[in-house]
């Protein structure tokens, strides 16, 4: 059985149903002032991913974390839908696209960290064994903020999700999901925009390019000035690649 999860809702044109998947040890909440900034344009949802927000905790059963959020996400897909997402979000929009292009009418990437398609894990900030230093070298690199500016509610809370980080690298890292399978990113024949923080890791701006490689409708955009973090700390820039590729569908 999935995990019940929190949805959250910024009513829009009920006829371009959207749907928006959170980063790691975020909630769907950030996506509201983008939903903002797009006017109604779309009628977007997005939920909690277990173990975030107000959803419930997450606990491994017979799916693994990536898998179970896939089928969270793909489970309110009714018909052809603008699909964003940020970070690991991103990375299961891409699942579900590969899986069943028919269903998506947009598709919106901001830094997918799907390792795997830049040749694997960057070993230098893998999760270590203590939490505490494993969530200070993870929001090191891909946090809006550090660890140690974070209030003690707020680390606490990171030290619990910090396990996850691990438990979806063979996804991430060694593509278990087979989202990189051949003729898979070459079947998604929806617009599809790549949208990198100038700052990030190089390893971020290869994995763009190679995906970018095989996709047969699509475009780069990189924000200047961003980090990982560009949907919290660049929402104008974001909310702006979004309406381009809503546009183009």
């Amino acid at each position: 059985m999935l995990p019940k999860v929190h949805w959250r809702h910024w009513p829009g044109d009920t006829d371009r149903p959207a749907l928006a998947l959170h980063c790691m040890m975020a909630s769907a909440a950030y996506w509201g002032p983008l939903a903002g900034r797009m006017n109604g344009r779309v009628d977007l949802r997005g939920f909690d991913m277990p173990g975030h927000g107000r959803s419930a905790a997450w606990q491994p059963g017979d799916t693994d974390f990536h898998t179970a959020v896939t089928r969270i996400a793909a489970g309110a897909i009714d018909r052809p839908i603008d699909l964003i997402g940020h970070s690991i979000g991103a990375t299961v929009a891409l699942r579900i696209a590969v899986a069943a292009p028919e269903a998506v009418r947009s598709l919106t990437l901001i830094e997918p960290v799907l390792f795997a398609a830049a040749g694997g894990w960057a070993r230098d900030i893998d999760p270590a064994t203590d939490e505490e230093a494993a969530a200070r070298a993870f929001l090191g690199v891909w946090g809006a903020s550090r660890y140690d500016d974070l209030p003690p509610a707020a680390q606490a809370a990171v030290r619990l999700q910090i396990w996850l980080v691990k438990e979806t690298a063979p996804t991430l890292n060694d593509d278990a999901a087979r989202i990189l399978r051949p003729d898979g990113l070459e079947s998604i024949d929806a617009p599809v925009m790549l949208i990198s923080g100038q700052d990030s890791p190089p390893l971020i701006h290869r994995i763009a390019e190679n995906l970018a490689a095989r996709l047969p409708d699509v475009g780069i955009a990189t924000v200047e000035g961003a980090g990982h973090m560009a949907p919290i700390t660049h929402p104008d820039q974001v909310a702006g690649l979004i309406a381009v590729n809503l546009d183009r569908a």
